[in-house]
């Protein structure tokens, strides 16, 4: 596939898009900072300009394409890019950057005939991340069905461009799905940073105690390019175990006393279910801590 990538220079970004490259489809990385990767192609791109966008989804993509007999179109469009997370920028300008970018991303890819946009929503959504003080799920595990009623800017853009991702395939039956996608970790960060989360639970209970490896975002990003005919979708994007070496029962007891248990859980299961990922496009998560740490618990 001909893929525009935005953000393909951000912390999730610089893995995804040279892994979709290395799947065999030709990447564009549309960002204000170029990735400088060998198999993926860069394009300076302010996505809060409408015009840019635009004649950057409509452009071409690399010298070669000069040598076909016509401009190759879009594919598909793979929409990261953002201002990630609460205090980077004021609150407003986080808002305003995150929601009037990806307006204009499903505006152009929908005007244009792309039948297929995946777009980054995240954990945020669910109003637990940055919450002021202490902020529980409603139910555990979270699924796609709890509501989302953040209180942070970078949160209410999310569910902003939810909103605005339905309407735009109800007006057009495109598939465009949404990857509520949890705290992102790289391969390097398990050693770094992991150690003190296994000793310490409580360190991960804004995050609902879950975690993605990179490795497995960029599967389940090639998952959804695979599947046609959802029409719009969002779904939640976690690894198959917690982030820390406390059992699900010990997280209940501690964190979540009073809070409704839907379903017997096993005894490591993330709290940010993921049952629908694997049902609709075959989501597998293959990496954990667990392959790089010893259980302290063991």
């Amino acid at each position: 596939m001909r893929i525009l990538f935005t953000g393909g220079s951000g912390k999730a970004g610089k893995h995804v898009a040279p892994f979709l490259a290395d799947q065999g489809h030709q990447v564009t990385n549309a960002d204000l900072v170029p990735l400088d990767h060998p198999h993926v192609a860069d394009l300076r791109v302010d996505l809060t300009d409408a015009g840019e966008v635009y004649s950057a989804m409509a452009g071409l993509a690399t010298f070669d394409e000069l040598d076909l007999p016509e401009k190759p179109s879009y594919d598909a469009v793979v929409h990261f890019a953002a201002v990630p997370a609460i205090l980077l920028k004021a609150d407003s300008t986080t808002y305003a950057t995150n929601v009037l970018s990806t307006y204009n991303i499903l505006e152009a890819a929908t005007r244009l005939g792309i039948r297929k946009v995946i777009f980054a929503s995240s954990e945020t959504t669910y109003g637990v991340c940055f919450a002021q003080g202490e902020r529980r799920p409603l139910y555990v595990p979270v699924d796609e069905d709890h509501p989302t009623v953040p209180e942070d800017s970078y949160a209410m853009s999310k569910v902003a461009n939810e909103v605005t991702a339905r309407s735009f395939q109800a007006r057009t039956g495109a598939d465009i799905y949404g990857l509520r996608i949890n705290n992102v970790i790289e391969p390097h960060e398990y050693a770094e940073m992991f150690p003190p989360f296994l000793t310490d639970p409580s360190l991960r209970r804004r995050n609902v105690f879950a975690y993605i490896d990179v490795r497995d975002l960029g599967q389940m990003v090639q998952r959804c390019l695979e599947t046609d005919g959802l029409g719009y979708e969002v779904f939640n994007v976690a690894n198959a175990d917690m982030s820390v070496a406390a059992t699900t029962d010990e997280v209940i007891a501690r964190f979540y006393e009073g809070v409704e248990v839907r379903r017997e859980m096993g005894r490591n299961e993330t709290f940010y279910a993921i049952d629908k990922a694997r049902d609709l496009v075959g989501f597998d998560p293959q990496h954990s801590w667990r392959d790089v740490l010893d259980d302290p618990r063991a």
